[in-house]
C-alpha cells in the first residue's frame, strides 16, 4: 500500500468530473488501499481518487470513528442548518478557510464488495463526505470560500485533530 502523490491546486484533473466505477472493476481494492495509505501519510480525514490523479468516483474517509471507502457516492439527503467551519484540503496544503456545509447528510453508494451502502453523517463526518464528493465533481473547497481574503495559512503547531486537517 504505497502512498501516492497528492495533486495540488492547478492540476487540471482536480477540475474534471470523475467517471462512475463499473461493477467488477479490476484494481478497485488496490486503489482504495493506496488512497488510505496516502490519506494517512498526509494526516488527512478524507481523500478522493482524483486527488491522486485517478478520475474515478471513489472516496475514502476517516472521521468520527468511521473509516471506509465509498464507490460512486452521492448525497441523497441534506438537512439544515448550514454550519460554517474552517476547512482545508490536501490538494491545497497549508491553507484553510471558512466553508458553509450542511450539518447532516445521507450518502449512498457502494462498498468495495459492491454492496449498497447508505450512511447518515453529522458534523465533521458530514463535512468530509461533502468535501470529498465535491472533488468528484471538480469542485474545490476554495469554490465555497466567499472571500479569498479569509484564507489563512496553517501554523506548523496546529493540532492534528482540528477540523482544518485536509480532506
Amino acid at each position: 500500500m504505497p502512498a501516492r502523490t497528492i495533486l495540488q491546486l492547478g492540476n487540471e484533473v482536480l477540475r474534471q468530473k470523475a467517471k462512475p466505477v463499473s461493477k467488477g472493476m479490476r484494481g478497485l481494492r488496490k486503489l482504495a488501499d493506496d488512497m488510505f495509505a496516502t490519506m494517512d501519510n498526509a494526516e488527512g480525514v478524507g481523500l478522493a481518487a482524483p486527488q491522486i490523479g485517478v478520475p474515478l468516483q471513489v472516496i475514502v474517509v476517516d472521521a468520527e470513528d468511521v473509516r471506509m471507502a465509498v464507490v460512486n457516492p452521492e448525497i441523497v439527503k441534506t438537512s439544515e442548518p448550514m454550519v460554517e467551519d474552517d476547512e482545508g484540503c490536501l490538494s491545497y496544503a497549508g491553507f484553510f478557510g471558512p466553508v458553509s456545509r450542511y450539518q447532516s447528510v445521507v450518502v449512498k453508494g457502494r462498498s468495495l464488495d459492491w454492496k449498497k451502502v447508505r450512511i447518515r453523517a453529522n458534523d465533521l463526518l458530514a463535512r468530509v463526505f461533502q468535501h470529498e464528493i465535491d472533488h468528484l465533481n471538480g469542485t474545490l473547497f476554495l469554490d465555497h470560500v466567499a472571500d479569498p481574503d479569509q484564507l489563512q495559512r496553517a501554523e506548523a503547531d496546529d493540532e492534528p485533530d482540528a477540523p482544518t486537517r485536509g480532506a
